[in-house]
């Protein structure tokens, strides 16, 4: 059996560990090559019988500028496109109300933003479709030929992805909110309709000053999701 490198676990560890949201970032560009060195990486992810059902659309600078306003005035105009996927249940119920508000109101709270104030929640939302502020904005699809079992997949694609990002000092945001524009999405970008919008993603390097950057949600104990039998 081959013994463990526990220099390997703890950078493993810490890259995991030290991963959350963050939701601004410095201007500091992302080289493509970085960028295609993390997806290379990402895309070890296991897969049903290798299918690897990702696909990226990787941004930076104009394009994802073009990107960025043709969502926000769809946002402040029209409204949102609507979702072709139920990622959210349609009624809350414990304990993931909870933790879903939680969340919500510790990101309200460092940012200054009152339960009743409507408009500094609607900016605060907008800044999503900007990648707040990251220097790239990854855009994921999915054939629509594929099964639901491939969104299994391609959350560990992402993980990978995030954790690896995370080891070489870049921090990343995964952003379900995109999803809800994909016609505007699909338009900008070209994409066929037989791909699915599955989400969107900010890369970058955070701003260490910034408030909302301290924002790290708590996790349920092991204990509170596992039911060990036969140890």
């Amino acid at each position: 059996m081959t013994q463990p490198d526990p220099i390997a676990i703890a950078h493993v560890d810490h890259a995991i560990r030290s991963r959350h949201s963050m939701r601004r970032y410095l201007p500091t560009p992302v080289p493509q090559a970085l960028v295609e060195e993390l997806l290379a990486l990402a895309a070890r992810a296991p897969s049903g019988t290798n299918v690897q059902p990702w696909k990226v659309y990787a941004l930076a600078g104009a394009e994802k500028a073009k990107l960025s306003a043709a969502i926000v005035e769809k946002f402040e105009t029209v409204g949102m496109d609507g979702r072709e996927f139920d990622y959210y249940p349609k009624e809350w119920a414990e304990p993931w109300l909870s933790r879903r508000r939680k969340v919500g109101f510790g990101l309200y709270g460092l940012l200054g933003i009152a339960k009743d104030d409507k408009e500094g929640m609607k900016r605060q939302t907008a800044r999503n479709f900007s990648f707040f502020d990251a220097p790239v904005g990854l855009i994921f699809t999915l054939d629509r030929k594929l099964g639901e079992g491939m969104f299994l997949d391609y959350g560990m694609f992402m993980g990978n992805l995030m954790t690896a990002a995370r080891a070489r000092g870049l921090d990343t945001c995964a952003q379900a909110a995109f999803a809800d524009y994909h016609q505007t999405i699909r338009t900008v970008l070209g994409i066929p309709e037989n791909e699915l919008i599955v989400c969107g993603m900010a890369l970058g390097y955070a701003d260490p000053d910034a408030v909302e950057n301290q924002l790290v949600s708590e996790r349920e104990p092991v204990a509170g999701f596992t039911s060990f039998r036969g140890f």
